[in-house]
């Protein structure tokens, strides 16, 4: 079982930042450079805000988004995720594991939060940003779960120096 250090901790958050980085430009470049819907996160988050204390405040939303992507998600893919299914299904490969997290991710941002709690319409009325949404989080969860593969992967001194 993975212990939480200083190395696991930058693991974390290298992960988060490099995986943050691909959603962002996935869903908010490339995305609408193709002709498809924007990722709008930061917006999202605002919303959040606004339903839980009254009023928006677009400094904490933006902090809200790089938080859930660089320490959150990240976390629960390497303390809960990842260990829990290596422990229930120990033959699928990392990559399986991380695109059922990706999922997961698009449920939680995209269900839970935008619709539960922002009030939007669940799945944001599974239009077209719903499926750019779900290959964005997906994208995310396996760059994430490939960071930290590649950083376990590293020789304890040269690990600590990455």
């Amino acid at each position: 079982m993975r212990q939480l250090s200083a190395s696991s901790i930058w693991t974390m958050i290298l992960a988060g930042a490099v995986a943050t980085v691909a959603f962002d430009f996935f869903g908010q470049s490339l995305s609408p450079g193709l002709g498809f819907a924007s990722l709008a996160p930061v917006p999202l988050a605002n919303n959040v805000i606004q339903t839980i204390f009254g009023a928006p405040y677009e400094p904490g939303a933006q902090l809200l988004h790089y938080i859930a992507g660089m320490i959150a998600y990240p976390f629960g893919w390497m303390f809960i995720a990842e260990p829990l299914a290596r422990r229930l299904t120990p033959g699928l490969s990392w990559f399986t594991i991380a695109l059922i997290y990706g999922v997961g991710l698009w449920i939680f941002a995209l269900f839970i939060m935008a619709h539960l709690i922002a009030g939007q319409p669940a799945f944001l009325g599974f239009t077209g940003i719903t499926w750019i949404a779900l290959i964005g989080h997906v994208l995310f969860a396996v760059v994430a779960a490939a960071v930290v593969r590649w950083r376990d992967a590293l020789p304890l001194g040269l690990a600590a120096r990455v």
